[in-house]
């Protein structure tokens, strides 16, 4: 692996070096940066850790449907420069023909009919969540409702019980802690994870049901079953990935709307532009901020020369801002807008497998929000994550009035 460019000169260094590699830096406004790096005629080395920082949409598409050349088992995030890959991580890490044959053993799970079938319970969920709330008083939006609705969905999914809740957001937090910072207590939540699954696989091995557990203890890959190690990595990536990317789209949707009431005003007024509005919350927040992959030889990406082992951050967040891929308004909120080139599910053989849920998700909430409130109204301070791996908020005190 190579950690140092020939084109990263001093001069260039001095000039320009946005600390891309620190979590702190994305959770404020990096935008302007982002924007930066855009206009730039080629790719920007960052020398630490040492990666290239891939900004532009169309980039960010071509490295993404390239994974005979741009690989993911060698890392996807950049705490993993720091660590070692074990085979099976996560089907995150996993590339062809091996992801096909993992992600083939949940699709069935994520098909539109099974989608179908859920609905009428996410919006019980729903209406069960935001009957709590009283009209005018302040609410911590993302304690009570963003974080809750997903956690509680997939659990459903998965066939363990809803009364979990509380464990399953703190063990999801370490493990996105973990990404970008793996404390000794971030890695022994993620250790209290795997033990309560390995419980529950047990269990399903004995009383199988029609949950995803069920379906994965029972799977063949080439004939042979999952051994327990890649049961427990599936395990926790459907809780967490099923999870974060949810609640930071109706976190940064929320927020989007406290900001934009004249966009709420569109929504209220016409309803059906909702589902349109989820795609621009989706691109306008980018849930999921970056993802890395790793070269597998000598290339070439926007004239710049990749070299074998090179790592390339790819910038979701920054992609989806392109003047561009959506216009020079890009970074305005827009609900009338065709977002749906966004990439914040990811490109290519990666794009997210719940991407469909995490819509349907988005869209029951704000229906459901819009048909009681027309205001939504900032009552406090937001917090944001620091994190290389997703754009999320901590506190969004808002306040809903009719």
């Amino acid at each position: 692996m190579s950690l140092e460019s020939p084109l990263a000169g001093a001069a260039d260094a001095a000039s320009f070096a946005p600390p891309l590699h620190e979590p702190a830096f994305h959770s404020g406004d990096p935008f302007p940066v982002y924007r930066q790096l855009r206009a730039r005629p080629t790719l920007h080395w960052s020398a630490t850790p040492g990666f290239w920082a891939v900004s532009r949409h169309e980039d960010v598409v071509a490295v993404s449907r390239d994974p005979a050349t741009f690989c993911s088992s060698k890392g996807t995030l950049l705490s993993d420069l720091e660590r070692p890959i074990m085979k099976g991580q996560s089907i995150l890490y996993m590339d062809p023909p091996d992801h096909a044959k993992y992600r083939k053993l949940v699709q069935p799970a994520f098909s539109p009919g099974r989608l179908r079938a859920l609905e009428v319970w996410i919006r019980d969920k729903t209406r069960e969540l935001l009957d709590a709330f009283a009209v005018g008083q302040p609410v911590e939006f993302v304690d009570e409702f963003a974080a809750q609705l997903p956690i509680l969905v997939i659990a459903e999914m998965l066939g363990v019980p809803g009364s979990d809740m509380e464990q399953f957001k703190r063990w999801s937090d370490a493990a996105i802690e973990a990404a970008s910072d793996a404390s000794a207590e971030s890695m022994a939540k993620a250790g209290e994870l795997l033990m309560y699954f390995a419980g529950v696989l047990a269990e399903r091995r004995a009383n199988p049901g029609p949950d995803i557990l069920s379906t994965l203890v029972s799977s063949e890959i080439d004939g042979e079953r999952l051994e327990e190690f890649d049961l427990l990595m599936f395990c926790m990536t459907l809780l967490v990935a099923g999870n974060e990317t949810t609640r930071n789209l109706l976190s940064q949707g929320a927020l989007a709307l406290t900001e934009n009431p004249g966009e709420l005003a569109q929504l209220v007024a016409d309803p059906a532009l909702i589902p349109r509005s989820i795609e621009e919350m989706l691109r306008y927040g980018s849930p999921i901020l970056a993802f890395m992959r790793t070269a597998l030889r000598d290339t070439e990406v926007r004239g710049t020369k990749i070299r074998e082992g090179d790592r390339l951050l790819m910038l979701y967040a920054s992609a989806n801002r392109d003047e561009q891929a959506f216009g020079a308004d890009a970074d305005r909120f827009r609900v009338t807008r065709d977002a749906s080139g966004h990439v914040a599910f990811g490109f290519g053989e990666h794009f997210c497998l719940g991407a469909a849920l995490a819509r349907m998700e988005g869209r029951i909430a704000f229906e459901e929000i819009l048909k009681r409130w027309s205001r939504i109204e900032r009552a406090g301070p937001v917090e944001t994550l620091p994190s290389m791996l997703v754009r999320g908020i901590v506190r969004l005190p808002v306040a809903f009035t009719a």
